[in-house]
């Protein structure tokens, strides 16, 4: 599988350390977009009504959309579910934005830059495999492009329409499927990505969706921000 640098030719790349990401400036640049090669404006993608602030560390949720059982903190609270034996997911489902695509699995190069999918294959997300598996306990992350001068919008581009409450579902190699709960959906600047909230440890099994959001800068050829869902597997 052919891969490339994550943040590329548009930026600052991932760094990961052992199965964890270290991310100082996670995302600079376009990281999940084909932005450097567009010619034309491209439609907004729908933005998340939360927005974190420069120095926001944790997902936030607006009162009007977070269930009774998420504190405005993002995390849900009660009882975890049990979570699920290890499994490499096949394809994830998102029906309120209709995606049903492939996820391809994905790692690190040699000089610890996180893969990313092809721009030719941005109808596809990935899975970062050194994490969690979907369903496991742990924090599972699957990303995606937003969009693409090669295909135009993306699999991830309605990503930020998602409110708590909607439905993910990832279907496994081992044939159980992993239907979890959205938590909450917040737009970070790339400048204060929530890296353990994403790639740290989690005692539940939980789920990061993440792609790329904001105005699309036609100068630096890239978006600003980076939206993010976070979702934990139903009981």
């Amino acid at each position: 599988m052919t891969t490339t640098r994550a943040g590329g030719r548009h930026g600052k790349p991932w760094r990961a350390a052992g199965a964890a990401v270290v991310v100082t400036m996670a995302m600079i640049g376009a990281g999940m977009i084909g932005a450097s090669l567009k010619t034309t404006p491209a439609p907004r993608p729908p933005q998340p009504l939360a927005q974190a602030g420069p120095e926001a560390s944790r997902p936030a949720t607006t009162p009007d959309d977070a269930p009774n059982d998420v504190p405005t903190d993002g995390q849900p609270v009660g009882d975890a579910p049990a979570g699920l034996a290890r499994s490499a997911p096949t394809t994830i489902e998102i029906p309120r934005i209709g995606v049903a695509a492939t996820i391809m699995s994905l790692g690190t190069n040699p000089d610890g830059t996180v893969q990313v999918p092809p721009l030719d294959q941005a109808d596809k997300a990935g899975w970062y495999e050194p994490g969690a598996s979907p369903g496991e306990t742990g924090n599972a992350v699957i990303v995606g492009h937003v969009d693409s001068a090669v295909l135009g919008p993306a699999v991830f581009f309605d990503l930020g329409a998602l409110v708590p409450g909607d439905t993910i579902t990832v279907r496994r190699t081992d044939g159980v499927p992993a239907t979890f709960t959205v938590d909450s959906v917040t737009s970070y600047p790339k400048t204060a990505f929530p890296t353990e909230l994403v790639y740290g440890p989690s005692d539940r099994p939980s789920l990061r969706v993440v792609t790329c959001g904001g105005q699309f800068d036609e100068v630096a050829k890239s978006y600003p921000d980076n939206i993010v869902v976070f979702a934990t597997l139903a009981a």
